[in-house]
């Protein structure tokens, strides 16, 4: 079966080689040497003033919304993975949904100001599949409404816009190091803050919020450990060569696909982009559940990313209408894109689509 993504992997040797260090120190966990190095390169590597290593990319969310003090109402996208609503709701927020733009799939920000009440607090925005959300207009509306900007960039490693990384706008960005993304640590992600007490306080809050037997605020456990680092050091040194290869890959998508058949999202002008995924919406559903089917048959798997319309989450208790959001989710597929992926493959796929009627 050829999934939808497949994780790179280093050389085994090159793994084992960091690994050896974790045998020499027996230093596991609780932010160890290679957690801190990884840290710091990534920083050197993206031109970041800072990064927190933690856990996973939900609960960088989570720790996000905890340190900026955000409570009540948050407006943000329909069009995520499920995780970026379930950080709100699990922290005690109430999501109220915008609809996207038609173009980028991102949240849209002309639609942003007519849901603000006394209530709103902040808005959480993905830059979806890696694409920048208008971010200009975004801080403009935070500033005018006084409001806290986190930006879901769990997609978006590596991706620059106007010669400036993705995680240094808005208040905190987070992003995620999970095994199927272009960058990963095996499980894993990350916060960044242009606010140095801000990440300061995130810090102590994903770990318990103390430091050895000075105890200062509440917390958890969101720290990563040096198994995982040592995945993301191997990684680390290859970002070029694997955004390299899954431009490649997605051009040659684009040049075999019938505009006919599908279409798809549009990349901002002055984007560095980083292909994390490659999605196609087809014209109507039928169509799409028609191709999946097909390509399945054929051991081709692909993702609904995303259905549904996170709007029409069942156990939410609250309703907002997103028409484009709702249209594009059930419309849109991602196919498989990863490193080493055949040309071979490339053209089976394309093949079946524009073949679909």
């Amino acid at each position: 079966m050829i999934n939808v993504t497949k994780s790179y992997l280093p050389p085994i040797n090159d793994y084992v080689n960091v690994l050896e260090s974790i045998w020499q120190n027996h230093h596991l966990t609780n932010r160890g040497p290679l957690v801190q190095k990884l840290e710091k390169e990534i920083c050197k590597k993206l031109n970041l003033n800072n990064l927190l290593f933690v856990s996973n990319g939900t609960i960088a969310i989570q720790l996000a919304i905890k340190a900026l003090n955000v409570t009540g109402e948050v407006i943000t996208t329909p069009f995520s993975y499920v995780a970026t609503t379930n950080s709100l709701l699990w922290e005690g927020c109430q999501p109220v949904f915008c609809d996207i733009a038609s173009e980028t799939f991102c949240i849209d920000p002309t639609k942003i100001e007519a849901l603000i009440t006394k209530n709103t607090t902040a808005i959480l925005a993905t830059h979806v599949y890696g694409i920048p959300c208008n971010v200009e207009e975004i801080e403009r509306i935070a500033i005018k409404h006084n409001l806290k900007v986190i930006y879901d960039a769990a997609h978006a490693f590596g991706v620059e816009y106007k010669n400036k990384n993705i995680f240094d706008y808005g208040d905190v960005s987070t992003c995620s190091f999970h095994a199927t993304k272009l960058f990963h640590t095996i499980e894993g992600g990350s916060v960044t803050s242009k606010d140095p007490e801000v990440l300061k306080l995130i810090t102590l809050y994903h770990s318990f919020g103390h430091v050895g037997d000075d105890y200062f605020t509440q917390g958890i456990n969101g720290k990563n450990c040096e198994f995982h680092a040592a995945m993301g050091l191997c990684n680390l040194p290859k970002l070029d060569e694997l955004i390299s290869a899954r431009k490649r890959h997605s051009d040659y998508y684009t040049s075999l696909l019938s505009p006919i058949i599908i279409s798809r999202p549009i990349i901002p002008d002055n984007t560095y982009y980083n292909y994390a995924y490659y999605p196609v919406v087809f014209k109507n559903e039928a169509t799409l559940l028609s191709a999946k089917n097909i390509l399945f048959k054929s051991d081709i798997n692909t993702r609904r990313y995303f259905y549904p319309s996170l709007n029409n989450l069942p156990f939410l208790t609250e309703h907002y209408e997103c028409p484009v959001s709702e249209d594009i989710s059930k419309r849109v597929l991602c196919l498989p894109l990863y490193f080493d992926l055949e040309r071979e493959i490339i053209e089976k796929i394309c093949t079946i689509i524009n073949s679909i009627s």
